[in-house]
């Protein structure tokens, strides 16, 4: 999966989309930038290189778990204030919810999820980590004086056993680069069905992936077409694996040439772990006359069980969160006039071999005046 080079776009504005919460600023005054509940619109890190076991011994699943055991991503997404602030006014806002409850954070990282939900009057939680960064959960726990309410669980959600049949509430920052690349879904659902209570709470508990349609010639001609002439010599027999790399990075809403589609809403307290494989029909109209370069997806997750509606938004016009937007460049550039739509669908599924990796199959066509092409892609998200 690649990365667009560093920009300093500022996505820090309103969006004519569909949701509109409650900024986390109004409610906590010393949050310096918390949530982008302005915008109306709503993919897990990147992993550096593992550490801690032996390469002769490791999994995917292994290199994936590794990688959590590095500070530099949880500082990532600590100080990703859109992501970490939500959580907070979740917590603190409801904490009806949370009062004298027994809460599974699952996939706990260093802990700031459970430890939120200790000082809003939880009973008992149970911090679910399987990296050595359960080591360092651990000691955090002690040092803020919380071992009595907190306690840190190294493992795997699907190997470990709690000290309790059930609980009331089971909370998780699972999302994952296009919502669901090497997202921790399944293991969420795992513990949603092995030890929720009848009735007890998931947290997010919907979660919605979106699709629209940008121009980026400079970009795809520095990303894409860069193979056609490297020092002199054709590389072009690259172009197509590049194409399928899907890419991460913010994209400036200005580049934004069509609505933006749902694809998929999934509500983490009912659906099953096969709901993150589907198909979703899209219908993309020009908003003005302009060149299609690329798709971008992007997710949005709320938490309807709190006071009032809460979430964020990783679109392109709200405001930048680490993980950023999904781009899925076409093999053709199309041109199109405004009105006319790309017509389509797209299909995700898990991967065989690795399901935390992700298949993407698109099927789009465009019949308009200046442009007529109809085409298969395939993306791989690795």
């Amino acid at each position: 999966m690649g990365r667009r080079k560093n920009n300093n776009n500022n996505n820090d504005m309103n969006n004519n989309n569909h949701l509109r919460f409650q900024d986390a600023d109004e409610v906590i005054q010393d949050a310096a930038e918390s949530s982008n509940l302005d915008d109306q619109s709503m993919c897990e890190p990147e992993q550096s290189e593992p550490s801690f076991l032996d390469s002769d011994d490791k999994t995917s699943a292994d290199y994936y778990f590794d990688s959590y055991s590095h500070f530099g991503i949880h500082e990532e997404m600590l100080k990703d204030t859109v992501r970490t602030k939500t959580y907070q006014n979740v917590i603190y806002q409801n904490r009806f919810l949370f009062k004298d409850k027994v809460v599974l954070d699952v996939g706990a990282g260093t802990g700031i999820l459970s430890l939120f939900c200790a000082k809003a009057g939880a009973a008992h939680v149970y911090a679910v980590e399987c990296s050595d960064m359960a080591d360092m959960a651990k000691q955090i726990v002690e040092t803020n004086g919380y071992s009595n309410v907190v306690t840190v669980l190294k493992g795997k959600i699907e190997e470990i056993e709690l000290p309790v049949e059930k609980v009331d509430i089971i909370i998780s920052e699972w999302m994952g680069y296009f919502l669901l690349f090497e997202n921790m879904l399944n293991s969420v659902l795992y513990a949603r069905d092995k030890w929720l209570v009848e009735g007890g709470v998931v947290l997010p508990d919907k979660a919605s992936l979106h699709l629209t349609a940008i121009e980026d010639a400079d970009y795809k001609e520095d990303k894409i077409e860069f193979w056609n002439n490297v020092y002199g010599f054709d590389m072009s027999c690259i172009k197509k694996q590049a194409i399928m790399e899907p890419l991460v990075d913010t994209v400036d809403q200005n580049q934004i040439a069509t609505n933006c589609q749902l694809l998929k809403t999934m509500d983490i307290s009912k659906m099953s772990p096969g709901d993150a494989s589907f198909t979703a029909p899209f219908k993309l109209i020009a908003e003005r006359d302009d060149y299609i370069h690329a798709l971008v997806a992007y997710f949005d997750v709320t938490f309807t069980k709190c006071h009032k509606l809460m979430g964020f938004s990783t679109g392109p016009r709200s405001r930048a969160t680490h993980w950023k937007q999904t781009v899925l460049y076409l093999e053709d550039i199309l041109t199109i006039c405004q009105g006319e739509a790309i017509v389509g669908s797209m299909t995700v599924a898990q991967n065989k071999k690795n399901p935390r990796d992700v298949d993407i199959m698109v099927k789009y066509s465009l019949n308009g005046r200046r442009c007529n092409v109809s085409r298969v892609q395939y993306y791989k998200m690795r």
